[in-house]
């Protein structure tokens, strides 16, 4: 059964002017603290997709991706398809981002303090990253065939901007959340010219299970990272 939230129609002769679709989300049957804790519902990552014909993404579009505290920043970073990260490295010591999963396979090497790399994501899908040396460092780029999307706020809140009126495919993506979960709450929408307010979207994380990653070579992490301090050490 196909499902179908209409947003707005209108029957009068009015101008076909861009919308907001807004709405909110929340996470259930979550262990994580952030969630259970303060229900922090931020970074997921809600989608629409034209049907009518393929969107015109901008070829010149660059995000940035931080790596400082060895952490990544954003966690959950949303793109369109063309999209150049920038992966600059704020820490005093050396960072090797990669990722080895389907959503697009890249290793930008070994680079030092105060340097930065580059990778355009070409193909829609979800890209998981990883650094060769630290571990504890991951982070998530969700690539959307579409200009129009958006991340969760802390509270679940959301807003799309600038969405002509037509026929849409909305998706979600939540890291903790399966992948049966996630087409479940995938279906069409109609967007009239004034916009509106989705109803709510529970995001169970039921059956999420954390599995440890390897490094870039299909390894086990070395207990100290692998270096000496401030000193790139080799797998």
């Amino acid at each position: 059964m196909i499902l179908r939230w209409v947003i707005c129609f209108s029957c009068g002769l009015l101008p076909l002017t861009a919308a907001t679709i807004s709405g909110r989300v929340e996470l259930r049957d979550s262990r994580d603290p952030a969630v259970r804790n303060r229900n922090d519902f931020s970074g997921v990552v809600i989608s629409l997709k034209p049907l009518a014909s393929p969107a015109v993404l901008d070829a010149q579009k660059h995000a940035t991706m931080l790596q400082k505290d060895k952490t990544f920043t954003p966690h959950v970073l949303a793109i369109p398809m063309g999209t150049v990260v920038d992966f600059p490295n704020a820490d005093p010591i050396f960072h090797n981002a990669f990722s080895s999963y389907s959503g697009q396979i890249f290793d930008i090497g070994l680079y030092p303090p105060g340097s930065t790399r580059s990778v355009r994501f070409a193909r829609e899908g979800v890209v998981r990253v990883f650094c060769n040396i630290h571990a504890e460092m991951s982070a998530v780029i969700v690539v959307v065939a579409s200009p129009y999307f958006t991340t969760s706020k802390r509270d679940g809140s959301y807003e799309i901007n600038n969405v002509p009126p037509g026929e849409y495919e909305l998706r979600v993506f939540h890291e903790r959340a399966s992948e049966s979960t996630l087409q479940a709450l995938g279906r069409k929408v109609t967007v009239g010219p004034d916009g509106a307010s989705l109803p709510v979207m529970v995001v169970s994380e039921a059956g999420f299970l954390s599995i440890p990653h390897k490094n870039k070579y299909g390894h086990d992490y070395a207990p100290d990272g692998g270096q000496r301090p401030g000193y790139p050490g080799k797998q």
